[in-house]
């Protein structure tokens, strides 16, 4: 009777096991039919899964080509693999950059992220050619073989050699190791503040974003409060404290100097200045800053430590030293001691590379009642070509790149513009102090613009990229969302500030239109700067 048992067990075993073989084979034969019919759907509908991101998710896309770019992007995300490439061109860390979002790899990510940035920085007319960069051309000469301590005589500064172009960095540092704040200054030339393709911004506004602050002073001058922050590096930073929530505008009554300078404006202005591909405005991070454990507890600025105190709140609060908004009324508080802030990575010191400073012709009064001669003289921009620096190369132009900037900031308070004093007359505008910027959405300042409307000239690059950017598949706002989102301290801009650069853009574009129907000659309005190449 066991026996039996024994054998009738084995041979439904044996029956169960054929079963499920065969129910294996027939599940395989039904997954090698589905395949290719699913692959002719996708092709059929054009929506078959590329290296765009489309149905990434899919067990069908975890094929060779899917692990090698996962591989490719972990090894970009290296910080080692940037500091041995100072090439242009070169891979940087995988940090989310507020600009670019990781210049390396532009196309690979507009195709897995649907980035418009990316898209939009492949664009030919933002890769138009530079005119070839030669020492000359350069702010510093640097010998690559020198090296940077930071053990150096106890100064915050980089070492400067006797002569007047060569920095010699001291110490045990190779020079592809050298801070991103110090690389920044060495690559800055006649032509741009720093390259469209730069793989040191992830990097450098990285540092801004996070790198430990040792030293906390107040910032000599000006009419509201501002910071010098040191990094362990010797990097150097300004801070500008959050001073108004990000959807209060600027109330109507208030004249445009008594405005108050704000933080978020200063990021946006960066990220807008470098999709405009003017890039004249140093590097620009949020941050988010302890002002207890960074700012009280280690500054040796004796004047600034008197002015915390804590707030009936209990929140920790100081106001600093300065011409009109450093006061009791107008004290900066913590919540119970974090402020928000923007940090822009300094300029090289004024010893080093001296800078010019130049009154804009279109400066305001300054005066609750009286008004400048441009807004009283119609023609007023024919007495500006005639004097100095005006009347020859292309300086002009380049302040009336710095007036679309503004409008679209809506910032009436450019009062001055700075050069580097070493390349001339022949030079970009270096694009500082925009903290009075997206004040307003509601109205738009047509007055900012009178230097394009008066003298009725503009760059042909600048003309072809305005319009790129009133196109639905570049648009300005939205170009601008996307730049702003990577910021530590997003949203920077309330959505009405987004929206309103759209409308802005409009009336540049038409005041050039107006332009356009009058002049004789459209060269006149619209002066080549690009040659045959667009």
């Amino acid at each position: 009777m066991r026996r039996r048992l024994q054998t009738l067990v084995q041979r439904k075993f044996k029956i169960l096991l054929l079963l499920l073989l065969l129910l294996a084979l027939l599940l395989h034969l039904a997954m090698d039919l589905a395949l290719p019919t699913a692959r002719r759907l996708w092709s059929s509908d054009g929506k078959a899964p590329r290296a765009s991101g489309a149905m990434s998710g899919s067990p069908l896309l975890a094929g060779p080509k899917k692990l090698s770019l996962r591989i490719l992007q972990d090894f970009s995300g290296s910080n080692g693999s940037l500091e041995r490439s100072s090439h242009p061109q070169g891979a940087g860390p995988q940090i989310k950059d507020p600009g670019v979002q990781q210049q390396h790899g532009d196309m690979n990510q507009a195709q897995t992220k649907g980035s418009k940035l990316a898209a939009l920085f492949e664009h030919p007319l933002y890769n138009i050619p530079m005119p070839e960069v030669t020492d000359k051309d350069k702010l510093f000469v640097v010998n690559p073989m020198e090296k940077f301590s930071l053990q150096s005589s106890g100064s915050d500064e980089w070492v400067s050699s006797s002569k007047a172009e060569a920095i010699l960095p001291t110490g045990k540092t190779a020079y592809d190791t050298y801070p991103a704040w110090l690389k920044f200054h060495v690559g800055i030339n006649r032509y741009e503040l720093y390259p469209r393709r730069d793989p040191l911004m992830p990097t450098l506004l990285h540092d801004l974003a996070t790198m430990r602050i040792v030293s906390s002073v107040q910032k000599s001058g000006g009419t509201q409060l501002k910071l010098i922050m040191t990094f362990p590096n010797y990097g150097q930073a300004l801070f500008k404290p959050m001073k108004q929530s990000r959807d209060q505008e600027t109330p109507v009554d208030f004249f445009y100097f008594s405005d108050f300078e704000r933080h978020n404006a200063e990021i946006a202005a960066f990220h807008l200045d470098r999709i405009l591909d003017f890039r004249r405005i140093p590097p620009v991070s949020g941050r988010l800053v302890n002002i207890t454990k960074e700012i009280r507890d280690i500054t040796t600025d004796k004047k600034l430590a008197k002015t915390f105190f804590i707030s009936p709140a209990g929140n920790v609060c100081f106001y600093g030293e300065c011409s009109y908004y450093c006061s009791t009324e107008h004290a900066l508080c913590g919540k119970p001691d974090q402020l928000e802030g923007s940090v822009a990575a300094l300029l090289p010191d004024k010893a080093l590379a001296k800078r010019r400073s130049w009154r804009s012709p279109w400066r305001r009064s300054y005066h609750k009642s009286k008004k400048a001669e441009w807004e009283l003289n119609p023609n007023y921009c024919a007495q500006v070509r005639q004097t100095p620096p005006y009347d020859r190369g292309h300086r002009l132009l380049d302040l009336i790149d710095m007036t679309v900037l503004d409008f679209l900031m809506g910032n009436m308070d450019r009062h001055h513009y700075e050069t580097f004093e070493k390349f001339g007359n022949d030079t970009f505008l270096l694009h500082l102090d925009n903290g009075r910027g997206f004040g307003t959405h509601s109205h738009d300042e047509m007055s900012i613009l009178a230097p394009l409307q008066q003298c009725c000239s503009i760059k042909k690059s600048t003309y072809l990229r305005l319009q790129l950017l009133a196109t639905r598949p570049y648009l300005l706002s939205e170009l601008l969302r996307e730049a702003l989102a990577a910021d530590p301290l997003a949203p920077i801009l309330a959505e009405p500030h987004l929206r309103a650069l759209d409308r802005r853009l409009g009336k540049v574009l038409a005041a050039v239109g107006r332009c356009l129907a009058r002049a004789a000659q459209p060269g006149e309005v619209v002066v080549d700067d690009v040659g045959p190449w667009v």
